[in-house]
């Protein structure tokens, strides 16, 4: 221990050494160079050396304003986005005095490229670098501070007055300033008079929500193609605006690693090019010559891949850029001791990402021409339609609202997408509402496939490799989901129609417009048909307006309204409301039907019991220690925004005092909260369910509530196939019974016989799956062919009994199962015919359990009606 406690304290001392060099240049950058004293230091701006202390949120704007005004003629900050809290997102513009100039030529020239034309000849490769997506993954924050220091600072230096006349760079130098403004906040809490290394010490253990996550609490790095963060949009944006060639993500990992740059890992995406493949090698080249000269050690091709196309990777590949992930080992703090003994500290960390910066930039510049053609080539061979040249066509007619927003985010891709109002035809098909319809032939087409086809298949070298591992009992290497189909996660189909359609180009800022039919003085209709639906009733409770819901389908002057269909009769209601509620249809995009009387031709009036009075519901949800941060904020992210129904967090811990009578709903999100409920909390929620309450249990958080004598839901989770778990049998004596007589004749035998008899299934990666519904559940209501969900995990659950409850939503048959992605074939026949979403009524109340999260990083939009039915309509279902 005091062998620890030296190496920390001398790593420290040594750091400290470093920072009193006052004058010298490794005060100033982490490069020998001789500096402008114009440019002004981080020391002389915020009162700290690089890698001395982590450097705010606040500090970090302070230097770049303060840098900017040292050198204009070098440097332009631009504020590109504002947090949920309300702190601004900056990039930093940095090239040479007579590129500044004609900055806008440029970037006007990049854009020409982008859309597959030729140069005119002002263009200039851009290099993004990215630092900080993750809030508690600081060190790249300063590295970026550093980077912009040096590259404005050093004189007579060949290498910056390169990067600067052949490119520009553009620094993100924080992309998550909420997340970091947490982690600082906590880290300057609970630092001592001297930081300390021990893993287990408060400054390196978070409290919840970590700095990781946005205000939201959402990986922002999973956010890219689904948009549904402020910081997100910005940054797209900001991209689509520059065009760049190369874009680097830099990240921290497990303090006990090294560096990690590309190449990637396998798998690869399908739709990135060999061309890009070779650039990766050259980049990767540099920035391992750069690492051997310091001494420091690195690793490629392990761990991170490039597949998902949600990360700032891959996603700028799809676009023809070079996306790369750089992580480099987290001393979470100031002094990190690793498990081999050595030391880490925080300057270390700032150091490998400002040289893997500058390593980069310097790349770029020395090879700009081969960049720029590289890149220009791809953008203007997708536009020629080497992908295709039909267009993947999505019915305006099934979940309108959805289908319309998912046109606007591929819009904000920069994705070519056409609108077409109906009725038209197209591929010999009728579409009586019109289309969205995006063309292949594009420069984004390598995005459009990834992102629009059904599947995007893993190499098959790949998935053989995979079942070796796992037939040799080792873990596979599958990083992240394997489907990401944007149309099914929305609730609808792309079709691919092979020739071209037309439309009107669709704007990603373009409203959805709303959709009125019929006349008269009854009551206004809403059809319960997609998440614009479900927001409108939810906004107009909120404003008191009466609302009256169907669990049955009605036929009304030849029209059919489906179950969950929601009626705001004008005799309940003032005409004042009555015309709210049209300019909330109006601002919602929704679709009502005003009706000019109460006959029906089929199915109930409004008097049945079939229709129920809804009442905007009190939702509370479990927040804190116990719940998964990013199920609890993509949860609330979609009530509050994307649904419009405010919700009150409750520590999970107060939930034993708790007084749950002023409330509905409590929803538990992912998680594993036993613990921190308690048996007292517990009880709390269970008197609740009793007394009416609806409670919403996801995923994890279902083994709370379904166990011991009198369970909220009577399931079990199963063990993997194969297994067959036993109650143990001890004999008198205490010393456990006797084992069964096993004959081992061969190699499997032999693994079934040391194989884990309690193991659980193999964890799926991530895959789309379809699902049957139970129709005479209300739950189902805007599910009548089922839903495609998104299953990952190890958790499958026994069915409810009929006496027990309703399975309103089970997996399909193991044949049909797959929507898409991989799935192990033990899991696809196991999940088969297995609840997804359940039910199980207790007293005057009901809890709903959901086996796999519906709101998972905010990408299920087509699953809203379902999480709506379980939080807006259910309680008034269970009066």
């Amino acid at each position: 221990m005091v062998g620890i406690w030296r190496r920390v304290a001398a790593a420290f001392a040594a750091m400290l050494c470093i920072f009193a060099m006052g004058g010298s240049a490794l005060a100033q950058s982490f490069l020998d160079a001789e500096f402008d004293p114009a440019i002004p230091t981080l020391s002389e701006v915020v009162g700290h050396e690089p890698g001395q202390r982590i450097t705010s949120p606040e500090e970090t704007e302070s230097y770049l304003r303060a840098l900017v005004e040292a050198a204009p003629e070098r440097a332009r900050l631009v504020r590109y986005a504002t947090s949920w809290q309300g702190r601004p997102l900056h990039y930093l513009v940095l090239t040479a005095p007579q590129n500044m100039t004609r900055l806008e030529a440029i970037r006007a020239d990049m854009a020409n490229i982008a859309a597959g034309r030729a140069s005119n000849g002002d263009a200039l490769p851009v290099t993004w670098l990215a630092y900080s997506v993750h809030g508690n993954e600081v060190s790249s924050t300063d590295a970026a501070l550093m980077t912009a220091y040096h590259l404005l600072a050093a004189t007579g230096d060949e290498r910056v007055e390169q990067i600067l006349s052949e490119t520009v760079v553009i620094l993100d130098p924080l992309q998550n300033p909420d997340g970091r403004a947490r982690f600082v906040h906590h880290f300057r809490g609970a630092l001592g008079t001297v930081p300390a290394g021990d893993r287990q010490a408060a400054e390196h253990d978070e409290t919840w929500p970590s700095g990781r996550v946005n205000h939201y609490m959402f990986d922002l790095n999973r956010d890219w193609f689904t948009l549904s963060q402020p910081e997100t949009r910005g940054k797209v944006a900001a991209i689509g605006e520059w065009n760049p060639v190369v874009v680097a993500d830099l990240h921290e990992m497990s303090g006990d690693d090294t560096y990690f740059f590309a190449p990637a890992a396998d798998p690869v995406n399908p739709n990135i090019t060999p061309e890009q493949l070779r650039l990766y090698e050259l980049i990767g080249r540099s920035n391992a010559g750069y690492f051997d000269r310091m001494g420091e050690p690195y690793f490629t091709r392990e761990v991170y891949d490039l597949f998902y196309p949600g990360y700032g990777d891959t996603w700028n590949t799809h676009q023809g850029a070079i996306g790369m992930t750089y992580e480099q080992g987290s001393p979470r703090g100031l002094v990190w001791e690793r498990s081999d003994g050595t030391v880490l500290t925080y300057a270390d960390a700032v150091r490998n990402h400002f040289v893997a910066s500058i390593s980069t930039a310097e790349t770029v510049a020395t090879n700009a021409d081969r960049f720029l053609a590289d890149y220009a080539a791809y953008r203007a061979g997708n536009a020629r339609g080497k992908a295709g040249s039909g267009a993947y066509v999505i019915d305006l007619a099934s979940r309108r609202w959805n289908a319309e927003s998912l046109g606007r985010r591929l819009a904000a891709q920069g994705i070519e997408v056409l609108r077409r109002s109906g009725p038209v035809s197209a591929c010999g098909r009728s579409y009586p509402q019109g289309y969205i319809a995006v063309p292949q032939a594009q420069p984004a087409a390598k995005l459009v496939r990834s992102l629009l086809d059904r599947d995007t298949e893993l190499p098959r070298g790949f998935i053989a490799e995979q079942e070796r591992r796992r037939a040799e009992d080792l873990p596979h290497e599958l990083y992240d989901v394997t489907a990401w189909s944007v149309a099914l996660m929305s609730g609808v189909n792309a079709e691919l129609c092979n020739s071209a359609v037309s439309g009107e180009p669709l704007s990603a800022g373009a409203p959805i417009a709303a959709l009125t039919g019929g006349s008269g003085e009854f009551a206004v209709a809403v059809p319960w048909t997609d998440s614009g639906q479900a927001r409108l009733v939810a906004l107009a409770l909120r404003e008191g307006i009466e609302a009256r819901a169907t669990d049955e389908a009605f036929t009304k002057d030849g029209r059919t309204f489906p179950r969950g269909t929601v009626l705001f009769p004008a005799a309940l209601n003032s005409p004042e409301k009555m015309q709210r509620l049209r300019v909330l249809a109006s601002e919602a995009g929704a679709e009502t039907v005003a009706l000019a009387d109460s006959w029906v031709e089929e199915g109930p009036n409004l008097g049945s019991d079939a229709f129920v009075r809804l009442t905007l519901p009190r939702v509370a949800l479990a927040w804190d220690e116990g719940i998964s941060q990013l199920s609890a904020g993509a949860m609330r992210f979609v009530l509050e925004q994307r649904l419009g129904l405010p919700v009150v967090p409750i520590r999970t811990n107060r939930f034993a005092r708790a007084d749950l009578s002023d409330y509905d709903v409590v929803v538990v999100p992912d998680g594993s909260p036993r613990e921190q409920f308690g048996d007292s909390g517990l009880r709390t929620l269970k008197g609740f369910v009793k007394r009416g309450g609806v409670l919403v249990a996801i995923e994890g958080s279902l083994g709370a509530f379904s166990g011991g004598d009198d369970p909220f839901l009577s399931i079990r989770r199963e063990a993997a196939l194969g297994r067959t778990p036993q109650e143990g049998k001890d004999d008198e004596e205490g010393k456990g019974g006797l084992a069964e007589a096993v004959e081992i004749a061969d190699e499997e035998t032999y693994r079934g016989v040391i194989a884990d008899q309690e193991a659980l299934p193999d964890t799926l990666p991530g895959a789309l799956l379809n699902t049957v519904a139970d129709t005479e559940n209300f739950l189902s209501a805007g599910y009548d062919d089922g839903a495609v969900v998104l299953a990952s995990g190890s958790r499958i659950f026994t069915p409810l009994g009929r006496d027990e409850g309703s399975n309103v939503l089970r997996f399909a048959a193991a044949d049909s199962l797959i929507a898409s992605g991989y799935v192990w074939d033990e899991n696809r026949r196991q999940l088969a015919f297995k609840p997804y979403l359940m039910a199980q009524p207790s007293g005057d109340g009901l809890t709903i359990g959901f086996a796999y999260d519906p709101s998972v990083r905010a990408y299920l939009d087509g699953l809203d009606l379902l999480i709506a039915n379980a939080v807006l309509i259910a309680p008034s279902r269970v009066r």
